[in-house]
């Protein structure tokens, strides 16, 4: 039976599907006490990259958007996977996204938005978080957008 989360994720349209495995020599989470540090999650959504490229050079804020968003479903898909029930979370504490860009596109913190506004709209208040946005020049399958976080868990 799914928990207060993820009906409100269903609300909101998202489904939580088997999260991804690991493609080298990683795990997709360790936990330590109370906090639950998820490895970077890159913008598939359903096997398919969400957004491809690099933002100011053919892909655009909006689709960024949506990859942060899906990277960030995956997160919480791993969250789920860790934890068993999102109510759990007891706090989205960080966030941290990768933006495959151009040399001088400044707008990541907004591309970044699409992950942020979800944990906001999934968890209101404990959903808010520290954040870091880097600009890189490449991700894994040339994917738009990886997002990492860190929990803390009940």
């Amino acid at each position: 039976m799914a928990g207060m989360i993820e009906k409100k994720l269903g609300e909101l349209g998202v489904t939580l599907t088997q999260p991804a495995a690991p493609v080298a020599n990683y795990v997709p989470f360790v936990r330590t006490g109370n906090l639950l540090f998820v490895s970077g999650q890159i913008c598939h959504e359903a096997g398919t990259l969400v957004a491809k490229g690099q933002l100011g050079g053919g892909v655009s804020i909006e689709d960024g958007q949506k990859a942060a968003r899906a990277c960030a479903i995956n997160l919480l898909a791993q969250v789920k996977g860790a934890v068993g029930d999102l109510d759990k979370v007891v706090r989205v504490v960080r966030l941290g996204g990768f933006v495959n860009s151009v040399a001088g596109f400044t707008d990541g913190p907004k591309v970044m938005n699409g992950a942020s506004d979800l944990m906001v709209a999934a968890f209101g208040d404990k959903g808010r978080h520290s954040r870091t946005t880097v600009g890189v020049s490449a991700l894994p399958q040339n994917a738009a957008m990886e997002v990492e976080g860190l929990f803390e868990v009940s």
